[in-house]
């Protein structure tokens, strides 16, 4: 433990884990709205990140001291129905919170929010397993305030302990608890607002931080996760989405895609897939698939793991076990032994299998856009196809997450997220 500056480290929630400016400040004026109330002219609604709710009604926004309790009735109801969905993790934060737990180090929070809500943001955003302790106000008038949060999150026994929070309450909470302060320059405070209040150390990213908090510790191995599904499954679409979500839960998500996700593979995805090449065999095909991975993996998959990142691709070798060994009849056995030299022993963490009758998906896929020469290869080949991905499926390897795509969007993307997020952090808990 002596290698590192702070045995125990105390985060802030909003505007230092997560960007929480757009959800807290949609619920305020909405709050305002409801009550028929304006914000005052000239007021920095961002301000009201940070200290507590009911001070911030009544000093910022200028609410009469009779109709506090009814503004922030009027908030907690929009909030947890909407606002709390606007959160964002800032960047690399995810992954802070992962190498302080490797290095044993105290990791907890303390905010002025009420302590139900700051579980209930964690666990949606499958963070509370990374907290060692969890420490908000109540939900009455009566408040703890932000020093006395801070000691109660605090380990009996530490060595030196630290508060990490983007405002001025954050720094003066940590000066009265007894421990020293950094101000990140992220959130909704200033660089000023900080020094101005006495921050000790004052770093503009979560890596800066990183490296303040445990300097020379080991980056996590990242994850390799694949979509697989027939052409038409609605890939593309539920890619955009689980993309979108994991970068707002605070993955480093590099997104990519087979054939091609480099110059050298996108090259040979052009020949592959033009329908200028029509009279290609199935051999060549196979044989440029497998070189087309090849670079990949050594170009972007395995150098984007190394470096922690989640790294999405669109289609991996499943598909080529599918499309050639399947539809091509080439047999599974040969296609997997043409591809063990490009994939390296590079399999991935999770693999999403999008799972719809082929002639539902291509139905999908002809009323979309133009198909491509696979696409056109006729109802016996997407046939094969889709029962070589039924019979990797059934062989019950792990990795394989099978979601049912024949669904509306929106239940697929939940399911597929949620599927996702249990891969990708283990130890989070679902039910809680």
């Amino acid at each position: 433990m002596s290698q590192f500056p702070f045995d125990a480290v105390v985060f802030d929630l909003d505007g230092t884990v997560f960007d929480a400016e757009e959800g807290i400040t949609s619920s305020v004026a909405c709050a305002m709205d409801k009550m028929g109330l304006p914000v005052p002219e000239k007021t920095d609604l961002r301000m009201v990140v940070g200290p507590p709710l009911r001070d911030s009604f009544r000093e910022l926004l200028q609410v009469p001291e009779e109709r506090i309790e009814e503004a922030v009735q009027n908030y907690l109801e929009d909030f947890l129905y909407k606002g709390r969905f606007r959160y964002r993790v800032f960047p690399g934060m995810r992954q802070l919170l992962h190498v302080l737990k490797n290095c044993g180090i105290h990791v907890a929070l303390a905010s002025s929010k009420p302590q139900k809500t700051c579980q209930l943001i964690l666990h949606d955003f499958a963070m509370d397993h990374l907290f060692d302790v969890i420490m908000g106000e109540g939900m009455g008038k009566d408040k703890l305030g932000k020093p006395e949060l801070i000691r109660r999150a605090l380990p009996e026994k530490y060595r030196r302990a630290v508060m990490v929070g983007d405002r001025k309450f954050d720094v003066e909470g940590a000066k009265e608890a007894g421990i020293e302060s950094i101000g990140v320059s992220f959130g909704c405070g200033s660089v000023i607002e900080l020094e101005t209040a006495g921050a000790d150390y004052v770093v503009h990213d979560a890596d800066a931080l990183q490296k303040l908090l445990c300097p020379d510790a080991e980056t996590p191995r990242g994850w390799f996760i694949t979509m697989e599904g027939p052409d038409g499954s609605g890939k593309t679409t539920q890619a955009n989405l689980l993309e979108k979500s994991l970068v707002q839960y605070g993955f480093d998500v590099h997104r990519t895609r087979e054939p091609g996700g480099c110059p050298i593979s996108e090259e040979i995805r052009r020949i592959i897939l033009s329908k200028d090449n029509m009279e290609m065999s199935p051999v060549c095909e196979a044989l440029l698939y497998a070189a087309s991975r090849a670079q990949h993996v050594s170009e972007v998959i395995r150098p984007g793991v190394e470096k922690g990142r989640v790294v999405f691709s669109d289609r991996f070798v499943d598909s080529s076990v599918a499309y050639q060994g399947g539809g091509r009849q080439l047999g599974v056995k040969l296609v997997q032994q043409i591809n063990a030299p490009a994939v390296d022993g590079m399999l991935p963490e999770a693999t999403v299998y999008l799972d719809i009758d082929h002639q539902q998906a291509i139905r999908r896929r002809f009323s979309a856009s133009e198909p491509d020469r696979l696409e056109l290869a006729g109802d016996a080949f997407h046939q094969r196809v889709e029962a070589a991905y039924q019979e990797l499926l059934a062989q019950g390897d792990q990795r394989f997450i099978r979601v049912d795509a024949s669904r509306d969007i929106d239940s697929i993307a939940k399911d597929v997220l949620t599927k996702v997020l249990a891969r990708l952090e283990p130890e989070w808990k679902q039910e809680a």
